[in-house]
């Protein structure tokens, strides 16, 4: 789940603005963050799984005060449906199956082969 974090800091300089987009940014599952506000003096986190109250932790040992103002959710812009007449594709063709002759395909079997012996021998186990 996306969400929306804005936290409130005492920041007065663009060092410590820099140092808590930095934190910021250190923290898990952080997307983007950016400073907002009239004063600049927000701090707009947005990320997947980010633990808000970690965060602010963080940023009071850093920076000194810092305090939650709202945790959203974040949905993605809903697309309009337009219903558009889309010019009918033409249908492909269906071809039918191809076969090979049924001799096309056969195991090559070698000729058996038969040894005749014309001549009689003496071993009897042969």
């Amino acid at each position: 789940m996306k969400q929306k974090i804005v936290i409130q800091l005492s920041v007065s300089c663009d060092k410590s603005r820099s140092k808590a987009l930095t934190l910021a940014a250190r923290a898990a599952g952080v997307t983007s963050m950016g400073i907002t506000g009239d004063a600049r003096d927000q701090l707009e986190v947005v990320g997947d799984g980010v633990d808000p109250v970690c965060l602010v932790c963080c940023l009071r040992k850093k920076l000194g005060h810092a305090q939650i103002i709202k945790v959203e959710e974040v949905k993605k812009p809903e697309e309009k449906k337009e219903t558009k007449k889309e010019d009918p594709k033409p249908a492909v063709p269906v071809y039918p199956c191809y076969y090979p002759p049924a001799g096309y395909y056969h195991q090559y079997q070698p000729p058996h082969m038969v040894v005749c012996d014309e001549q009689p021998s003496n071993c009897r186990t042969m």
